[in-house]
């Protein structure tokens, strides 16, 4: 296997840190160099268990800053770039879209430049695969699914920086040469996911006894994938797709999210010892969101036929496995909803 250094960007977050500690475990002739700004959701305790391996490296920095993306490019002399570091939920981009803008638009510019001045004598050698999402094809009605040639429409500030983004990675292939494959994925669930998305979210709130907020009447429908299932397609299409390649990446496995909470509750009264229905008492209904789409679902025949990956759990296997999980680490839930987290990144990189 031919040695590379790989520049994993927002990998303290999600699915970013599902994807550096894959990396990381399975390519130790790889040099892997997480890259998080550790905002909100970036935290460095995901990944505890891979921290001290001698092919892993921590950079704490913001790609809105040109000149630091510049500087990091001439230093490490990457061979790749695996994007992942986006704001990425809906609500804060209806409530500044800015934000979204400079971290979605500017900031994968930014990483686009540098590689295309770094690389510049090795552009269609060196790949930059950037990882988004299906909000950019908008919703669909009753029936039909997103494939790689659906139209992009997007509805939110969210999905618009995302499919802006999306064209920048392309033109920077069809205008400069550059080797990029971009990868659209459904709702990831799982491990470690910052608890103001719809599952952790009601996880925590109803092991709290907490109200659990269900956006209108919880008609909206959901393709939802196990995290570590999305990190294992991303490694594949890394390695193996075309130049230019894009691969929409899914689970088949659709979900009203009313029903998504429903099996939630069940799956809690069970691990808690509550009588069944004790949990469904809590769920609430709220205002429905802002130009909330209906219905995502992924085609990801193409990934399936061309490439080999399927997805490997059913839901109901993968959300009970996610409830175990946070059930079992109250201390990384109570340490992310409280903010101790950062007094990690203090502890283990800045006082040493």
């Amino acid at each position: 296997m031919t040695k590379k250094k790989i520049l994993i960007t927002g990998g303290a977050g999600f699915i970013g840190s599902h994807v550096v500690r894959l990396f990381v475990n399975k390519y130790p002739d790889y040099s892997v160099v997480n890259l998080d700004k550790l905002t909100y959701a970036g935290n460095l305790l995901n990944l505890k268990d891979v921290e001290g391996k001698s092919n892993y490296t921590f950079v704490k920095g913001d790609i809105t800053d040109a000149a630091f993306i510049t500087e990091l490019f001439s230093e490490h002399k990457f061979d790749a770039v695996i994007h992942l570091a986006a704001e990425s939920h809906v609500d804060r981009s209806i409530s500044n879209p800015l934000e979204f803008v400079m971290t979605n638009v500017i900031g994968t510019v930014n990483l686009l430049n540098a590689a295309k001045s770094e690389w510049k004598d090795s552009l269609s050698t060196r790949r930059f695969y950037h990882v988004s999402t299906d909000e950019v094809y908008g919703a669909l009605g009753d029936t039909g699914m997103f494939t790689e040639e659906t139209k992009y429409d997007p509805h939110s500030p969210y999905s618009a920086s995302k499919a802006s983004s999306d064209h920048f990675v392309r033109a920077y292939h069809d205008t400069y040469g550059l080797d990029i494959v971009i990868s659209n994925c459904s709702n990831n669930y799982g491990s470690h996911h910052f608890p103001e998305k719809l599952i952790p979210l009601a996880i925590h709130n109803i092991k709290s006894n907490k109200p659990v907020p269900v956006y209108g009447k919880g008609e909206n429908i959901r393709d939802w994938l196990f995290v570590e299932d999305h990190a294992k397609a991303i490694d594949i299409v890394f390695h193996n797709s075309k130049s230019g390649d894009t691969y929409n990446i899914g689970g088949h496995n659709e979900w009203k999210n009313i029903d998504v909470i429903n099996l939630l509750c069940k799956i809690m009264d069970k691990k808690l010892g509550r009588k069944e229905g004790e949990s469904a008492k809590l769920i609430t209904f709220v205002k429905d969101r802002a130009g909330h789409d209906l219905r995502y679902a992924i085609d990801s025949s193409k990934l399936q036929n061309n490439l080999g990956w399927t997805p490997s759990l059913q839901f109901e296997e993968g959300l009970e496995r996610t409830v175990d999980w946070y059930l079992s680490n109250e201390d990384w839930l109570q340490n992310v909803t409280s903010g101790d987290y950062k007094k990690y990144y203090e502890e283990q990189y800045v006082k040493r």
